[in-house]
This record gives structure tokens, C-alpha cells and sequence, in this order.
């Protein structure tokens, strides 16, 4: 054999065994984020409203992740400092609450949003949601009733108008003197919810939220608050 031709095989199997590693090292496949939305939240007692996104990655952290709205720009920009190892694993990020709806829906408008994001190990995830801005109607409270007193602590059941097309109904009692609180989520057919005994205590101020929650994923919530009986 020539060295000619030694040298024209060396040559091949160099190019060969480049191509070959390029291909294995590209040909890790994004997968799909365990958790990846975006809806609308409504406060009709307050008058505002906003937009958040959930995020959730796999058993590594992210170092980084990126959405982009349906008109093409980025909406969230995260990127975890290069002294961090171990990146997030989880985030809800929440808009501004402007009482102008308008200048909210146009920051977000409705479509699909692409979620991507990157592993600190350097495992890609990517996922889609949709934003629509058609919100549920509220509820309305039916016991007890707003700024309701001597409210008694004992078989108290929170109950509530029912709403047509509801998909669930998201529930909050939190003591105001305290960090105690409940939330449930409940079924669209359901308009009550029993408190916990241990939860209330005599002469003590309660706040209430009832969210409505539709198809979509979006919610319009109530409040009000009420005092026990002493």
C-alpha cells in the first residue's frame, strides 16, 4: 500500500469519526416540560386582573428557559447565574395586576406560547399552552354572607352560587390574625365546602375566595371576609 493511499484512509476514518461524534452528541431529543401553562386570573371584588405562567421541569433544574409569545416575543427570560449548579426546578411567574385590561391582554395576547428550556445538566424541554382571554363568570356568595358576624365555628359549610360551564371551583379560607388557610379545588357541579373544625376559632376574622374556573384554564375569583362568633 501507498503512503498515498495510507494517507487518503487516515483521512476518512478522521472525518468519519468527527461526523459520527457531531451526530451523537446532537441526537439528544428535547423532552416534553411535566408542567408547562399559562391562564388568566380575574379579582372581580378588586377590579384586576393578571396572567400567569407555571413552569415545571424533571428531576434536574433548569439553568435556563425561555417563552415566547404567539406574536414572537420573549415574555420570560430566566438564566441561572453561572455559580449555580443545581438551577430551578419549578416557577410561577405573575404579571403586573393593571386595572386596565386592555393594555394586559395586548402585553399577552391570546394564541400559543412556546415554552423551552434548558437542563444544568444540558437536557433540553420544550411545551406549548394556549392563552385565551375568555374568562368564566363569578360566583356568588350564599353562606356566609358578606361581612358576615357571629358566623358559628362549629359545622360552618361555605356555599356558593353555581355557575354554568364551570370546569372547578378553587376555594380559600384564611384566618387574617394568621398564616392558617385552606384551599381545595373542587368539581364544577359542587357549591359547597365544609370548613375544618380546627381551622376556626371564636372571634376571629376569616377572608373567603371562590374562584371560578373554565375549560381554558382561566379564573375569576370573589371575596369577602366574615367573623366567628366569640
Amino acid at each position: 500500500m501507498t503512503m498515498h493511499s495510507v494517507a487518503a484512509i487516515w483521512a476518512f476514518l478522521v472525518v468519519f469519526t468527527g461526523a459520527a461524534s457531531g451526530a451523537g452528541a446532537g441526537s439528544a431529543a428535547a423532552v416534553p416540560f411535566p408542567i408547562a401553562s399559562v391562564h388568566l386570573e380575574r379579582n372581580v371584588t378588586d377590579g384586576d386582573m393578571e396572567v400567569v405562567f407555571e413552569v415545571k421541569g424533571g428531576d434536574d433544574g433548569l439553568a435556563e428557559l425561555t417563552v415566547v409569545a404567539p406574536d414572537g416575543r420573549p415574555v420570560v427570560a430566566f438564566r441561572a447565574p453561572d455559580s449555580s449548579t443545581l438551577g430551578i426546578r419549578q416557577f410561577v411567574f405573575e404579571s403586573p395586576e393593571p386595572r386596565d385590561a386592555a393594555s394586559l391582554k395586548a402585553a399577552y395576547p391570546e394564541g400559543v406560547y412556546e415554552f423551552s428550556g434548558k437542563t444544568s445538566s444540558g437536557g433540553k424541554l420544550v411545551g406549548k399552552a394556549i392563552l385565551s382571554h375568555r374568562l368564566p363568570a363569578a360566583t356568588a356568595f350564599v353562606k356566609p354572607a358578606a361581612a358576615a358576624e357571629n358566623v358559628p365555628v362549629k359545622d360552618l359549610a361555605i356555599t356558593w352560587s353555581p355557575v354554568e360551564g364551570a370546569a372547578s371551583y378553587v376555594v380559600s379560607i384564611k384566618r387574617s390574625e394568621s398564616n392558617a388557610s385552606i384551599t381545595a379545588r373542587l368539581p364544577g357541579t359542587s357549591t359547597s365546602l365544609a370548613v375544618p373544625h380546627a381551622l376556626l376559632l371564636p372571634g376571629s376574622k376569616y377572608t373567603v375566595e371562590i374562584g371560578t374556573v373554565s375549560r381554558e384554564g382561566n379564573m375569576s375569583t370573589v371575596e369577602a371576609s366574615f367573623v366567628t362568633e366569640q
